[in-house]
């Protein structure tokens, strides 16, 4: 086709052949076009089918994963080796191959037919379990191997913990190839760096000691609360760099590219460059697979990345860490949607490596983890936590009440006193929670959740009034606080729509700059100025922030999740540890009820008993992590045939089904919400602890068997879904 391209235009400048051509036309002309039909590429010859063609002498059979995503095909598929491709077709190498052909299209005892497809030759074998005839390997798309052993038995793993299929995980596991980068050669691998100093980890109690075992060659396993600050990215950097120091392999998994940029920066400052890779979606797809490239070839040892870094092929690794595990950015939005903490756990037992969790806040997970035994905490005393925290002031309902400024401004006189004393430092922060969050009823007494009495789900308001639960779906007639007693309700929202602008018209001397979806900023000068974002989008400042303001309080609170205070209180102090210590004059004003048991925390900068009472909370209701739930949702009738075919464990407990809410017009549609026009309803299946892998299985099976059938409507099975209520 590239040569009756180039023809047609020798044509049209009347050169009907080689002849006349190389007579009239002018040389630069000819040189075009010999350089075009020099550059031109060849079109794509479809692989062979190797028809009569001899078979590899020595293990003549590959067992091959094909890239097909279905449940009811999650197996592996064996092929015939032909000689020609024996060289190459290794394990671990990128195939292709015919899939779909039927018994029938057999040829010279070979099977033939079928679409091509991609897959991942996984071993080979000196014969097939298959009796009939193997349709041999397509072709092999590159020699080189980039699925390890210990990859596909990660996968593996991960998929059966999230009933999903491997063919879908190694889809977030491998990176779409990319020839140019396959074929520059990786750099040679650098010599152990020297064992790290402690630095700031001697803030922490057994921060020392944990550094020291890991240069050591062992394996600790930590779940670590950060101090306020901007030290915990060199932190993790000196904590790879004890793991480098014992020769072996470090991955850091982070939220987003902001903390991988500052993780990047102070391993490089540390250790100087060559030493560590840097996986994130920003680096572009030729230049993140060569560093995953440089990785899977043993050329660097150490890793830091965003999600996807989850499963980066670190060898010999040594240490997996997670920085701030609460954020929701570490959730794969892809099948079978794993979460970075469950995948570096199991990659801590396969690899029987250093395990690190962290962050500013803590998890209930994280809680879980240290209340178990299987590892310890890593925190600082009291006295430092007060040396390195700000000052947390707060404003509640009472105090808006009297205030004659908060009701004609809809911000209180602590928080004014606060800004106009802080610009007179430094940069001052004000955080306004996103748009969207639905409100959920409480108890509009002592603001505790009302919550369902058979299943302890978030009671919710129809719109004629009545209440109901939406987990279960049963309706409540007769609710009281069980805390106070009181019949009295209210929806936990009260907007501040316009703060930011009203700031800005109260200051109007002082430079206003905002961060959140638009445009997000990573650092603010160390000058006065009014600094708006959203939680998530905060920028650093130099120096620190002199004070922070955090509004809307109950439209953190209120949102109807069961990590609704959990995740107001990570928001929250991951705003107010960019403010400087309470000793530097550091403030913070919360504008939320001081009584709530968040905002209690905040005030004693106390995460880690805030996770472990909520911990002891969940245990007693029934709720994750304690136990394990799925959530499956689809149409009425196929959710109802759906939950009729599976064969659940005995111990399963079934809740609802409730209707899915539909998400608001014009906006993105939300992992698992119904299409557009259609209404879903939503199960919740509650399994208590050690049960989960059965009940994974267990809707796997019958997900693959609904597959299997076809032509039926969909059902999505999601394992720990984030969002159950």
């Amino acid at each position: 086709m590239a040569f009756g391209k180039n023809a047609s235009v020798s044509s049209e400048n009347g050169q009907g052949d080689g002849g006349a051509a190389s007579e009239g036309a002018p040389p630069e002309q000819l040189a075009l076009i010999r350089e075009s039909v020099r550059q031109a590429k060849a079109p794509r010859a479809k692989p062979r089918t190797w028809r009569g063609a001899a078979l590899a002498e020595e293990l003549p059979v590959a067992r091959v994963l094909v890239d097909k995503g279905v449940l009811h095909l999650d197996r592996y598929f064996d092929y015939a080796v032909p000689a020609e491709l024996d060289a190459d077709a290794r394990p671990g190498v990128r195939v292709r191959v015919r899939f779909g052909a039927g018994r029938g299209r057999v040829r010279e005892g070979r099977r033939e037919g079928g679409g091509l497809i991609d897959g991942f030759l996984v071993e080979r074998l000196a014969a097939s379990d298959y009796s009939g005839p193997l349709a041999a390997l397509a072709q092999v798309v590159s020699p080189e191997p980039v699925l390890s052993e210990e990859l596909l038995g990660l996968a593996r793993a991960v998929a059966d913990r999230y009933a999903g299929s491997l063919a879908d995980v190694l889809q977030l596991a491998v990176p779409p190839r990319n020839a140019r980068a396959e074929q520059r050669p990786s750099p040679a691998p650098l010599p152990p760096p020297a064992a790290p100093e402690a630095g700031t980890w001697g803030r922490y109690e057994r921060g020392s000691a944990f550094l020291e075992s890991l240069a050591s060659g062992g394996a600790p396993r930590a779940v670590w609360n950060a101090l306020p600050g901007p030290e915990w990215s060199e932190e993790l950097a000196r904590a790879v760099a004890a793991t480098l120091a014992s020769g072996r392999g470090a991955l850091v998994v982070v939220p987003d590219g902001r903390a991988a940029a500052r993780v990047d920066a102070a391993l490089t400052a540390l250790l100087g460059q060559g030493r560590h890779a840097l996986l994130t979606a920003d680096a572009g797809p030729e230049k993140r697979y060569r560093e995953w490239l440089a990785v899977r070839r043993g050329s660097v040892r150490a890793v830091v990345g965003t999600r996807a870094a989850m499963f980066a092929p670190v060898q010999d690794l040594g240490l997996v860490a997670l920085w701030d595990d609460g954020d929701d950015s570490h959730s794969e939005l892809h099948a079978p949607q794993p979460h970075a903490r469950e995948v570096l756990l199991l990659r801590a037992a396969q690899d029987k490596c250093g395990f690190l969790v962290g962050g500013w806040s803590c998890t209930v997970e994280g809680a879980q983890l240290v209340e178990s035994g299987w590892a310890r905490p890593l925190v600082a005393a009291r006295e430092q936590v007060r040396h390195s925290a700000p000052l947390v002031r707060t404003v509640g309902d009472q105090d808006l009440a009297r205030d004659e400024a908060a009701r004609a401004a809809r911000l209180p006189s602590l928080a004014w006193q606060a800004v106009r004393e802080g610009l007179r430092h430094g940069p001052v922060l004000v955080q306004v929670p996103r748009r969207g969050y639905v409100p959920r009823m409480a108890c509009a007494q002592c603001r505790a959740a009302a919550r369902c009495r058979h299943c302890s789900g978030p009671l919710e308001a129809r719109d004629g009034g009545a209440l109901w639960c939406g987990w279960c779906g049963r309706e409540e007639s007769a609710w009281h606080c069980p805390e106070c007693g009181s019949f009295r309700l209210r929806a936990q929202v009260v907007g501040a729509r316009r703060t930011a602008e009203e700031l800005g018209r109260a200051f109007p001397a002082v430079p206003v700059r905002t961060s959140g979806r638009e445009q997000v900023l990573d650092t603010v000068p160390g000058t006065p100025a009014l600094v708006v974002s959203t939680p998530g989008a905060e920028p650093v400042a130099e120096g620190g922030y002199a004070a922070a303001l955090l509004l809307d309080g109950w439209a953190m609170l209120g949102r109807p999740d069961l990590r609704a205070g959990e995740d107001a209180l990570r928001r929250w102090i991951a705003a107010a540890a960019l403010v400087r210590p309470s000793g530097e004059g550091g403030t913070v004003v919360v504008v939320a009820e001081p009584t709530l048991r968040p905002v209690q925390a905040l005030v004693r900068w106390d995460p880690v008993g805030h996770a472990v009472r909520e911990l002891a909370e969940r245990a007693e209701l029934g709720f994750p992590p304690v136990s394990r739930m799925a959530a499956v949702s689809g149409t009425g009738e196929a959710l109802t045939a759906f939950l009729e075919a599976v064969r659940l464990p005995p111990e399963a407990e079934l809740l609802g089904p409730v209707p899915v809410p539909a998400g608001p017009p014009g906006q993105p549609r939300r992992p698992g919400a119904p299409p557009p026009g259609e209404e879903w309803e939503r199960a919740l299946l509650r399994v208590p602890p050690g049960r989960g892998a059965a009940l994974a299985a267990a809707l796997k099976t019958a997900q693959a068997a609904r597959m299997a059938r076809g032509g039926e409507e969909p059902v999505r099975v999601r394992i720990d879904p984030p969002d159950i209520g």
